[in-house]
């Protein structure tokens, strides 16, 4: 998916509208900052939330969207049709597979149970080794400080090893997360 420069990430976040305007705003500026890089959005389809924001905002700053969702989701009507390339899936596991197989770079912001699965997945795939991609999660006004704390407590307790905080890193907003996949998508080696 590499070209050159070019990463593919993919972005995991609310499909709720009715969330906090920091996080809206959040999602739209990642979605600018993805555009101006000449970087694909690869994301579940959607046409509203943060989902929906995100899109509008590469699409808008003249960027390209990936949208993989699957067809029940579609049938709702909240598929994001505009899409440069809209997948279409029989279930979620298989938009899943397709997301993580087009993204190179995978980002979380602000979401629910959805985006605390998808997250929580594709640590623990690059935990076990089946890729190396970089994981960035965009803590926007502290959203995830709960989950960063159940991290702490799991690495305290020896549930997990400590080389495992550089399976993925945390920034405070979207351009500072940007900035940290810039940074991989120069040629720098992930190590992990």
């Amino acid at each position: 998916m590499k070209k050159g420069n070019e990463m593919h990430v993919c972005v995991y976040c609310a499909s709720s509208d009715d969330v906090p305007a920091l996080y809206i705003e959040a999602a739209y500026t990642f979605g600018e900052g993805l555009a101006r890089r000449g970087w694909p959005l690869v994301y579940g389809g959607g046409s509203i939330g943060l989902m929906g924001t995100v899109a509008r905002a590469v699409h808008t700053s003249g960027g390209r969207v990936i949208g993989v969702i699957p067809q029940t989701l579609l049938e709702r009507e909240v598929g994001y049709r505009e899409a440069d390339e809209l997948i279409v899936t029989g279930t979620l596991r298989e938009r899943k597979q397709i997301m993580d197989d087009r993204a190179n770079a995978f980002a979380a912001l602000p979401g629910g149970f959805g985006t605390l699965e998808e997250l929580l997945e594709i640590m623990t795939l690059r935990m076990l080794g089946y890729h190396t991609k970089p994981i960035v999660i965009v803590n926007v006004g502290g959203y995830f400080d709960p989950l960063l704390a159940q991290f702490e407590r799991i690495f305290a307790q020896n549930f997990a090893h400590e080389r495992y905080r550089r399976l993925y890193a945390v920034k405070a907003d979207p351009d500072s997360a940007l900035e940290y996949l810039e940074h991989f998508a120069l040629g720098a080696e992930i190590r992990g």
